[in-house]
């Protein structure tokens, strides 16, 4: 079961595979079913309800108030209300919300972007783990973003974004910073993480045209096998628009 619609499944899969198997894996370690799950900027739940679905505790700190509200909506729509907790914070005031040293497993799904300081918010992440609690990482990937605009015949922009610091092409990006696969593993590295499996996200599902998928018969199922497939190549990861990284404190 993928968390969100068949058509944002393309998007989703590949995070949601890696996420649902290592938390399988981490309840059979610790002989415990149910997992205590931070999901930080996990806005209206769209990871925070299906992990919940499958038992899990699981906190939702989120600046916008909205956001929460449509959360708790969800998740009494999807009987889970007593298994998820929405709390408005961000990273810098997570110490304030989250016990140290509460947490099985750490949500972080396109946070580093928007943050000030991302060494300083991953810090502020790891603190939260139990010892052998796993982090699930998702940031915006440069490279990816490099193609992309070649790819659309913005080269100014794609070479900006190669040579840029933050990632970006210019005041008009709405991305406010991307990643390196090797800027994310010194991140991980630099909190107390180790690295255990990197994965490209979003490799084809960003570059084929939508009406190729959306007309043509079984090529979103084709597609999404072809993602999953790809995600796990090195080869592929630094044409994909984002990065995931399973890491867990050591």
């Amino acid at each position: 079961m993928y968390p969100t619609r068949p058509r944002s499944a393309l998007r989703t899969a590949v995070v949601w595979e890696v996420l649902r198997t290592a938390l399988e894996q981490r309840t059979a370690e610790l002989d415990r079913p149910v997992l205590d799950v931070l999901d930080t900027g996990g806005g209206t739940g769209n990871f925070a309800v299906p992990v919940a679905r499958l038992g899990h505790r699981v906190t939702v700190v989120d600046p916008s108030p909205d956001a929460l509200f449509a959360l708790e909506r969800r998740a009494d729509e999807a009987g889970v209300t007593g298994l998820v907790r929405a709390v408005q914070g961000d990273t810098q005031t997570l110490p304030e919300v989250v016990e140290a040293g509460s947490v099985d497993a750490v949500l972080c799904h396109g946070v580093l972007e928007v943050v000030d300081d991302p060494a300083e918010a991953l810090g502020s992440l790891a603190g939260t783990l139990r010892k052998g609690g796993l982090v699930s990482l998702l940031a915006a990937n440069r490279n990816g973003a490099v193609l992309a605009r070649a790819l659309a015949g913005h080269f100014a922009d794609a070479r900006a974004v190669l040579d840029a610091e933050d990632g970006r092409w210019g005041a008009g990006d709405p991305m406010p910073r991307r990643f390196t696969g090797e800027e994310l593993s010194g991140l991980t590295a630099g909190a107390g993480l180790q690295v255990r499996s990197v994965h490209g996200v979003r490799v084809f599902a960003d570059l084929v045209p939508g009406v190729l998928v959306d007309t043509e018969p079984g090529a979103m199922e084709a597609l999404l096998k072809l993602e999953l497939a790809a995600a796990e190549e090195p080869a592929f990861h630094a044409v994909a628009t984002q990065l995931h990284l399973l890491a867990a404190l050591v």
